[in-house]
């Protein structure tokens, strides 16, 4: 059985992530020890809400360096793959910065509602571990206000006032902008085929 450390910020849906991967046979545990989350196989970084805030709590908690010194399998969740970025334009915040390039955010406009809320179409733009099974066209559920920049590690784009970054990857860390959670059978597949990535 694969284990999972889902980092617990206290500030996230965490439950829902941790029951896709239950029914997935992980096992998937929340924790903000430091300690369990470094010595976890695979690590996933849950997020909602504001990243000011949720990078304020990474840092009252001790896990800035925590997260960005792991070398396992990272997935970052909607929020969680924001954070992964050098900055946000949300409260023009730093971030992690394990993946270059600075989060923006949606415009909103008569013919454009924000937040971007519901399913929208996946376009594979790299064959990665984490990809294999979905294909182009299957549809995913996003929630969010801000957006990655499409850029070397992206991985699946989506297109929503132009194109962004759906989910990405560099080295030993993965993201997804939308909620794989919620997102039927090709959620499912991306959370089973990240507890399978090795490195």
């Amino acid at each position: 059985m694969s284990k999972v450390v889902i980092i617990e910020l206290g500030c996230a849906n965490t439950a829902s992530v941790q029951f896709a991967l239950e029914r997935l046979g992980a096992d998937a545990i929340l924790s903000s020890d430091a300690a369990e989350i470094s010595a976890a196989p695979r690590v996933v970084l849950p997020g909602v809400g504001a990243a000011g805030y949720v990078m304020g709590r990474i840092h009252q908690l001790g896990l800035y360096d925590t997260i960005r010194s792991l070398t396992q399998p990272l997935l970052g969740v909607c929020l969680g793959q924001q954070l992964l970025f050098e900055s946000s334009e949300e409260g023009n915040v730093d971030c992690l910065g394990l993946i270059p390039g600075k989060v923006r955010q949606l415009t909103a406009r008569p013919d454009l509602v924000v937040p971007h809320m519901g399913w929208n179409q996946l376009e594979i733009t790299r064959d990665d571990p984490l990809t294999q099974g979905l294909s182009n066209g299957d549809y995913a559920y996003f929630v969010h206000s801000f957006v990655c920049p499409v850029n070397a590690y992206t991985l699946i784009e989506a297109d929503y006032d132009g194109p962004f970054a759906a989910s990405v990857r560099k080295g030993n860390v993965w993201g997804c902008q939308f909620h794989p959670e919620r997102s039927s059978a090709a959620g499912a597949k991306i959370l089973e085929n990240f507890l399978k990535v090795s490195l």
